[in-house]
């Protein structure tokens, strides 16, 4: 039934995901005004409603690995609407091992990306195709590999990325040193 299922919007690379000290991630999961690579441009406003929602019920904005419902990895601690986007802040948490991975493969560049997983409330055919995305009803930003807009990139280190990094150093001495044995 169209306007039921979920729907994923990914981040546009240039608005670029941060990863802060200490286990944060910061970016912009949606920007306004600008058509993705189905056609689709999400409004300013579109969010307004939906953030209002949530927020009224106590609820937030879900962070997710890969749109996997059942692998939530993190906090968005900040969500809110600007002249730009969608802008997100939050902090992956390090008792979770696929926070861990996900640590490990924003440190590697493996992952850059961030989409957003929604449901269209009102929206409007585009000429030439896609839609003008006027009212959103948000459930998740997940971290994922393949962004539908071509902009996010990671910015940063956090504490987290810094500690796998060192890990990975003393993994490799350990090896070098029962190599020469």
């Amino acid at each position: 039934m169209k306007g039921m299922m979920m729907e994923y919007k990914f981040m546009p690379r240039a608005a670029r995901l941060e990863v802060e000290a200490p286990h944060q991630v910061a970016g912009y999961a949606s920007v306004f005004g600008r058509a993705d690579k189905g056609g689709d441009i999400v409004m300013p406003g579109a969010y307004a409603a939906s953030l209002r929602t949530l927020a009224a019920r106590g609820e937030r904005v879900r962070m997710l690995w890969q749109h996997d419902p059942a692998a939530p990895i993190g906090i968005w601690d900040e969500v809110h609407e600007d002249a730009h986007g969608l802008f997100v802040r939050g902090r992956l948490l390090p008792d979770v091992a696929r926070a861990r991975e996900a640590a490990a493969l924003l440190a590697a560049g493996a992952v850059d990306g961030l989409s957003i997983g929604y449901r269209t409330r009102q929206s409007e055919p585009r000429a030439g195709g896609g839609r003008k995305l006027i009212e959103l009803d948000l459930w998740e930003v997940s971290l994922v590999t393949f962004p539908m807009q071509a902009e996010a990139r990671l910015q940063g280190k956090s504490a987290l990325v810094a500690e796998i990094a060192a890990l990975r150093a003393q993994v490799q001495a350990a090896r070098a040193g029962v190599a020469q044995i």
